[in-house]
């Protein structure tokens, strides 16, 4: 008979045990001085190992030759655990046996020595499913029981176990596995069993598993039961994984408030015959990635990217204020829990959740609210600083598809400064007319990462400005190419010239000064700049 994977590869030592090493060291020190507990308490989320290390606790107890700490697999106690054909081991599911009698049934069966091996070992798990009599009547077995007796209790929701139990055991709590470690533990069981798969597709199936190994192998045996290569758009046609480019698509739509994009998204996912709360779960993943990279001053640490997922997600995140953000995630979560209820129409929910994020007026709840409260302080606040919108500035007549225009699209209108015409367009005008071969004589300057990231952990609401921009040199001159008119708006300030300058000074060793920067704009119309095309 075929053996599940997971299964199949289930660690034999506790050297096998992966992402839990805080846990194997203090057991296998436990059984190599002799000093296990009587009562254990393994606490996690499904499939890290909670079950595993209770068998493999088993053995070690009984094992007539444990080598370093880790039951040997070869003696006749190891062996008699693995095939079992023990009854001194006792695994128990407390789910489905919550009441009373099953404990007193362990009571009086403690009282007898064990049958075959040294201890008896009593596993039961999910043992939060016990009823309040049921605890009781293990209380006291659980603490002081025979001196072969030994208790292993697993769990997955640890604040339903009364103090008293608690208080009892020897408490473990197994985390979550990173995606790196079952990433190359599903390489290592594809090579042993001669699945081909991409490595881009392990690391989706561990992102899928959410920190449990069990559900990656699972999910590695799935994909891998056509017998073909597992690549990873077949990870996504079997598990019905929109992947991360198409939730950059709604972020990218809500931003421009582009409902028929929204629509044409989800009438996709329909279509295809996709699990609309997979696509919704991917979602919010993004979107909590989103609010990280946005709020965090090293993203890095808590979220898993590549480089060029890092420049999506800066580019995104800009569009959007920490308080936008946080109302869109909870919406996501909200309408998630909606798309469970029992006939909920799971479209309709997700349409309604789009709409609601494109238009804040739609959303009534304190956090919409709160969303149009910021986006009015953030004008409040370019106006205070003598800021007034660009069509109220331009000394010619505005075409009719500019200001106006944009206005009833629906998308912001910008603000430059009203008090000078901006430096960018005298730049640009020389470039355009003197300069042919500027672009061959524009070299990066090194300084410019190191200078953007300490500007921007002294000033947060620079920082998404500061990540976009790119500094150039010019023979004396450093050209700075920033992303729109807010981000010249925002970066070309005298104290941003002396920072600029004095980080420049420090960080190369040549001398720098104010009045050597240059800041242009760069936008998608502007595509005449040479400048424009350098990354």
């Amino acid at each position: 008979m075929h053996q599940a994977l997971y299964r199949k590869w289930r660690p034999k030592d506790f050297d096998s045990v992966c992402g839990q090493e805080h846990i194997t060291s203090v057991l296998r020190y436990e059984i190599i001085n002799n000093r296990y507990s009587h009562a254990y308490l393994f606490c996690g989320s499904r499939g890290t190992g909670k079950t595993t290390c209770a068998k493999l606790l088993a053995k070690a107890v009984n094992c007539l030759s444990p080598e370093n700490g880790s039951p040997c697999g070869k003696c006749e106690a190891c062996l008699a655990i693995e095939n079992e054909t023990t009854t001194d081991v006792i695994e128990m599911d407390a789910a489905s046996n919550t009441g009373v009698d099953y404990i007193r049934d362990i009571r009086e069966a403690v009282m007898y020595a064990p049958s075959m091996l040294k201890n008896r070992v009593y596993i039961i798990d999910e043992v939060h499913m016990l009823t309040q009599s049921a605890f009781n009547a293990l209380l006291k077995t659980l603490e002081e029981p025979p001196s072969q007796v030994v208790f292993i209790l697993a769990t997955t929701e640890q604040q339903k176990i009364p103090a008293t139990i608690l208080s009892r055991c020897q408490k473990f709590e197994f985390r979550r596995i990173s995606s790196d470690v079952i990433a190359q533990r599903l390489l290592y069981i594809s090579e042993k069993e001669g699945i081909v798969t991409e490595p881009e597709a392990a690391k989706v199936i561990a992102k899928m598993a959410q920190g449990g190994m069990r559900d990656a192998i699972s999910l590695l045996e799935l994909c891998a039961g056509d017998g073909k290569e597992i690549t990873l758009k077949a990870v996504r046609a079997v598990t019905g994984a929109m992947g991360r480019e198409q939730a950059a698509e709604v972020a990218d739509a809500v931003s421009k408030k582009d409902t028929d994009a929204l629509f044409e998204i989800v009438e996709k996912v329909v279509s295809s015959s996709k699990e609309m709360t997979v696509f919704w779960q991917e979602l919010t993943d993004f979107y909590r990635d989103l609010l990280v990279f946005k709020t965090a001053k090293e993203p890095a640490k808590f979220i898993d990217l590549t480089s060029d997922e890092e420049e999506m997600l800066g580019d995104l995140s800009a569009r959007f204020s920490p308080a936008t953000l946080l109302r869109h995630c909870s919406l996501l979560e909200e309408t998630y829990a909606n798309m469970l209820r029992p006939g909920a129409s799971k479209r309709l929910c997700a349409e309604l959740a789009f709409l609601k994020m494109c238009d804040e007026k739609l959303d009534t709840f304190p956090e919409g609210l709160t969303a149009r409260v910021s986006a009015l302080e953030e004008k409040i606040a370019l106006l205070s600083a003598g800021a007034v919108p660009i069509a109220q500035t331009a000394s010619a007549p505005a075409p009719k598809s500019s200001a106006s225009a944009s206005a009833k699209a629906g998308e912001t209108v910008m603000y430059k400064k009203s008090v000078e015409a901006p430096k960018t367009e005298t730049v640009k005008e020389t470039v355009k007319s003197g300069q042919k071969n500027v672009r061959e004589g524009l070299k990066p300057v090194s300084w410019w990462i190191e200078a953007a990231k300490k500007i921007g952990e002294k000033d947060p609401s620079i920082e998404p400005f500061m990540k976009l921009a790119k500094g150039y040199e010019n023979g004396s001159k450093v050209l700075i190419r920033a992303e729109g008119s807010m981000a010249v708006f925002m970066l070309d300030t005298p104290e941003m010239r002396s920072t600029l300058a004095s980080l420049a000074t420090s960080i190369s060793g040549k001398p720098h000064t104010p009045d050597c920067f240059e800041f242009i704009e760069v936008t998608v119309k502007n595509d005449d700049h040479p400048i424009n095309d350098l990354v």
